[in-house]
């Protein structure tokens, strides 16, 4: 792979947006071939039900599948989610941590695949949620 075309650093990644940290998303690990985040799940995060709030675990996907996305086009390139697709298995109660590994599946000149699954304390999987990322060549001053 040529310097124009390298994955970014870690030294490269943007920070974690305002909103990650607002739901309490921490980056565990992070790799080209996986990304590992967590997320408590708080009362904060509960739906009417007293369970994880599904739009929690898609914000929680979508975190470490940009993340994912990041880690693995050059550095001058950003990235956008165009689909999102989420398959949910089980709840998750308040009180309990939630692990999302993140791999790509498919790493094109413009687009990335990635799945990330989704597990509780117990190790069962919660939600399998499976995006494509747009690679943007944007220079808009806006973004930096």
């Amino acid at each position: 792979m040529s310097d124009e075309t390298a994955p970014r650093t870690l030294n490269e990644m943007p920070p974690q947006s305002a909103y990650s940290e607002l739901t309490g998303i921490t980056l565990v690990s992070v790799t080209p071939d996986e990304v590992i985040c967590r997320m408590e799940v708080t009362d904060s995060l509960a739906n009417r039900n007293g369970a994880l709030h599904g739009g929690a675990v898609m914000t929680l996907a979508d975190n470490a599948a940009g993340t994912c996305a990041f880690i693995n086009i050059p550095a001058e390139l950003s990235n956008t989610t165009i689909e999102s697709k989420t398959n949910f298995l089980r709840g998750v109660r308040i009180g309990d941590v939630v692990m999302a590994h993140c791999v790509p599946l498919h790493r094109g000149r413009t687009t990335v695949v990635l799945q990330t699954t989704m597990t509780r304390g117990d190790g069962k999987v919660i939600a399998i949620t499976t995006q494509t990322h747009l690679i943007l060549n944007w220079s808009d001053e806006r973004t930096k």
